[in-house]
């Protein structure tokens, strides 16, 4: 039995993701932890802090050991980390003096949160390529789509003209700004982290002195490819806090994207439904949107657990179990349901259908009602405003109740010189959509 979705057999394929749980598991875990210690090993004996002999040893054998989780399961709930008892094997399998200089002047968060970083960096890759292919497609449906009329809904309710393409830009905007969102906050978090015991590196200045504990770090950094920070960041979680409101952000919007597919799905409206949607197991007719469903539910998890990502800032001093754990307990989830959200909102979108002539049919059997706004200015060009508004508010009364066309109502309330023939048609009634949808394709801000 699976405690949580993402590592059920049953559920994992649809609320989780393969690819991201490959960098976040027990295994890939330690092959993180035993490359900074490999990274270790080779800055120290480059820097002298350790014999090169012994760097060379340590760095071989992390590099090609491989560590059953289930051997540390044990000292990691006795301790409350597993690097310990993983320091412990890589020393027995290194052996000889050259163990006595496995991990040397660093601490196991260093080790941790530094290996950490290195999973990340490639979960953040591969969310990106998502993120970035989503872009490509929704770019391309919003310019098929940009004279594809349809109706716009506003608080619940028909409101005027409007089309695919605005809308489907209208989705692509926030995903645009995250992409760049994502490319700046990268470099704040592909960052070393390395302090010693209490980010004062106190064990390698007592070994070589503070110049060659700064060396260590920059060739530690070096070797890992990640830059060095200001300071040890052990208690400023600041980085993995804005990658976690980043997280959020992104399975927000697409989170909104699947709440708008499924009220525009629904068979009242019928304008977009899934092309592969699930099926019932009662109800022939029914075709579930489940991509949809499965990416607002995913988006609902990681905004709760953004707020609780945000408690992890509350470190007390200069290194706090507690709240180290709440990120083990946070983090993973929302990187788990952001790569699923990401995979979801892609197959939706492959499989996207549009049906133009249902939007044309509900904009027809709104009997001109989308229209009122174009009506009420189109008055207020030969009667006073609220005179104009006044008409229009009587006239969309009496549609309600008579079934009669908006336009053919007000043309007998009026003897202003309207044709009002002329404006029944809802491609003239789309302001400036062609102009925002192409101003949104080119700057992405």
């Amino acid at each position: 039995m699976s405690a949580t979705p993402f590592d059920s057999l049953l559920y994992g394929e649809l609320l989780s993701d393969a690819q991201v749980a490959a960098e976040l598991d027990d295994a890939a875990q330690l092959r993180a932890l035993l490359e900074v210690e490999a990274a270790l090993a080779k800055a120290e004996g480059d820097c002298g802090v350790i014999p090169e002999d012994a760097a060379r040893q340590i760095a071989t054998v992390a590099e090609k050991l491989t560590i059953d989780p289930a051997d540390l399961a044990a000292a990691t709930a006795r301790d409350g980390i597993p690097v310990p008892a993983l320091v412990t094997a890589l020393r027995a399998a290194v052996g000889g003096e050259a163990a006595s200089f496995v991990h040397w002047g660093a601490t196991t968060q260093d080790v941790m949160d530094s290996g950490l970083v290195l999973r990340l960096r490639k979960i953040l890759s591969l969310l990106d390529q998502r993120l970035t292919r989503l872009c490509e497609t929704l770019s391309e449906k919003a310019v098929a789509g940009r004279d594809t009329v349809m109706t716009a809904r506003t608080r619940g309710q028909q409101a005027t003209p409007t089309t695919l393409g605005l809308k489907m830009a209208g989705w692509l905007a926030p995903l645009q700004r995250h992409r760049a969102r994502l490319a700046e906050l990268r470099p704040r978090l592909e960052v070393l982290s390395f302090g010693g015991a209490s980010g004062t590196l106190a064990a390698l200045c007592g070994q070589a002195g503070s110049d060659d504990a700064m060396a260590v770090e920059a060739a530690l950094a070096r070797h890992l490819h990640l830059t060095v920070a200001p300071l040890p960041w052990h208690n400023q979680r600041d980085g993995l806090i804005e990658l976690a409101g980043w997280l959020a952000l992104v399975t927000g919007s697409l989170g909104k994207i699947a709440g708008d597919v499924i009220l525009l799905a629904q068979n009242e409206v019928g304008e977009l439904r899934e092309g592969d949607g699930g099926s019932s197991s009662t109800m022939p007719q029914k075709s579930n949107p489940v991509h949809s469903e499965a990416t607002l539910a995913l988006a609902r998890l990681n905004a709760g657990l953004a707020g609780q990502m945000q408690l992890t800032a509350l470190h007390n001093h200069e290194r706090d179990g507690a709240a180290w754990q709440q990120e083990w307990l946070g983090l993973p989830q929302m990187l788990l349901a952001c790569g699923a959200a990401l995979n979801h909102m892609n197959a939706l979108m492959d499989s996207l259908r549009i049906d133009t002539e249902r939007m044309c049919a509900n904009l027809e059997a709104s009997n001109g009602l989308v229209l009122a706004e174009a009506a009420s200015f189109a008055l207020s060009r030969h009667l006073p405003r609220a005179e104009a508004q006044g008409l229009v508010k009587q006239a969309c009364r009496e549609v309600a109740e008579t079934g009669r066309h908006l336009f053919d109502l007000l043309a007998e309330a009026s003897d202003a010189p309207i044709d009002w023939q002329a404006l029944r048609d809802p491609a003239q009634h789309t302001g400036a959509s062609r102009q925002l949808i192409e101003r949104a394709l080119k700057d992405p801000r």
